[in-house]
């Protein structure tokens, strides 16, 4: 069982439906892949809802493909860390990943 250790959760109006253990916007909503991200949603959240975001620490997260153990990682567009390419970095991941779907922690 993976574990977090949390240093940091703000909260923030969701302005969409966020799932819990992806990636959320500043302003509250799902990242276009490769985004800028405040953090990750602690918990599903409706749109219209005030939702704890973990912003800083040891955090899980939903992979949305393969990942490597200290592998730099961004969000694709549905909020899942992805190995980085192209986009801006969210963090760097504690554990690995062999398929989508699977949760690792990431350093942020």
């Amino acid at each position: 069982m993976k574990t977090e250790k949390i240093l940091l959760t703000t909260t923030v109006l969701a302005v969409a439906a966020l799932p819990k253990l992806r990636f959320v916007t500043f302003a509250g909503g799902v990242p276009a892949a490769g985004a800028r991200t405040l953090g990750v949603a602690a918990v599903n959240a409706d749109n219209g809802e005030q939702t704890p975001v973990n912003t800083h620490g040891e955090l899980l997260v939903e992979a949305g493909a393969a990942i490597a153990v200290g592998a730099e990682v961004e969000t694709d567009a549905s909020g899942r860390a992805i190995t980085k390419t192209t986009g801006v970095v969210c963090g760097v991941a504690r554990d690995a990943a062999t398929a989508a779907g699977e949760f690792i922690r990431i350093l942020r």
